[in-house]
């Protein structure tokens, strides 16, 4: 792996556990082991990481879209792969909350410019997720369900970040799935 991805890595993961505005170049630079002067020659200002971060978070975003679209069957069975995410990413969860829902928030509260670029993240899923709906034969409110999903999974990452409640977490998992099948017609 090349300087510059382990520099991605390390900041996406700083950024997500310490926040975008508490992590510095050098703890970067510490993580991924390197000298600042290394560091600099990859990126010159912290935007340029979060701009590459951004990036990086979008690619895996869609990757990870493609191998659900890929690997299930139906819609519906992709819509509960993402409807998963809290459960398979608890442990982070209940540490940091979901790591674009708080890079969104912490960016928004700082009036950063590349906040705009973080929500796209939300975008891709929204979008994914409406796609889905309408598969299952809800086109006329497919973007208002995606929208009630990716608000479930948001609120649910918060309380778990909250409360670390790992049952409540999976029985509202299931709850949720269980209202979802009744749109499987």
């Amino acid at each position: 792996m090349g300087t510059r991805k382990q520099i991605v890595d390390a900041a996406n993961r700083l950024f997500y556990q310490q926040g975008y505005e508490r992590t510095s170049f050098a703890s970067i630079a510490e993580a991924v082991g390197i000298s600042r002067g290394n560091f600099y020659y990859h990126f010159k200002t912290k935007d340029e990481i979060l701009e590459a971060v951004l990036q990086a978070r979008l690619g895996d975003t869609r990757a990870m879209l493609a191998g659900w679209t890929e690997a299930a069957a139906t819609p519906l069975e992709r819509v509960f792969r993402f409807v998963d995410i809290v459960v398979t990413n608890r442990g982070d969860i209940e540490l940091y909350g979901c790591p674009v829902g708080t890079l969104t928030s912490e960016l928004a509260k700082l009036g950063h410019p590349s906040r705009a670029q973080a929500v796209g993240i939300f975008g891709v899923f929204r979008d994914w997720l409406g796609e889905q709906f309408k598969e299952l034969g809800h086109s006329a409110n497919a973007d208002d369900l995606a929208l009630q999903v990716l608000a479930f999974s948001q609120g649910v990452a918060t309380l778990s970040n909250a409360f670390g409640d790992r049952d409540y977490v999976e029985r509202d998992v299931r709850r949720l799935k269980t209202r979802l099948m009744s749109l499987d017609t």
